[in-house]
């Protein structure tokens, strides 16, 4: 019998962009609440973390001007909804704010893939749609 000779896998570091994001965005929400705005600073909690999700995503595109002018628009077309959607005083459990956070991460990333495909530099990657 052939023995099969397997070569040891290389260990991927750990990804902690989700705890970075939280970590950047708790002081934020701190200081809405302390001002008594918490549905405000629950909302932008909400579209900023998205919106950096989808900017982890797409991180292979960084070095792109227009990437970062995508956001920025992205950004800017947030406002009304940060200051539009009321979240109720108190807890609200996390499966109700979900649909929202997956909406604009999704957005997001549509707006840089349709971004990248009108530069025509680069081929858009298949990496979430």
């Amino acid at each position: 019998m052939l023995e099969q000779i397997t070569e040891p896998k290389e260990k991927k570091r750990t990804d902690y962009s989700g705890v970075i994001i939280g970590a950047i965005l708790l002081p934020l929400l701190l200081t809405f609440i302390h001002f008594g705005k918490e549905d405000i600073g629950r909302s932008v909690f909400i579209c900023l973390g998205a919106v950096m999700f989808a900017i982890r995503i797409r991180w292979d595109l960084r070095k792109h001007f227009w990437f970062w002018a995508i956001i920025v628009l992205v950004l800017l077309l947030n406002l009304p909804l940060i200051l539009l959607v009321r979240w109720p005083s108190g807890w609200v459990p996390a499966i109700g704010q979900l649909p929202l956070a997956v909406a604009e991460c999704l957005i997001t990333v549509g707006a840089v893939r349709l971004g990248e495909m009108l530069m025509g530099k680069t081929q858009p990657s298949n990496e979430l749609l």
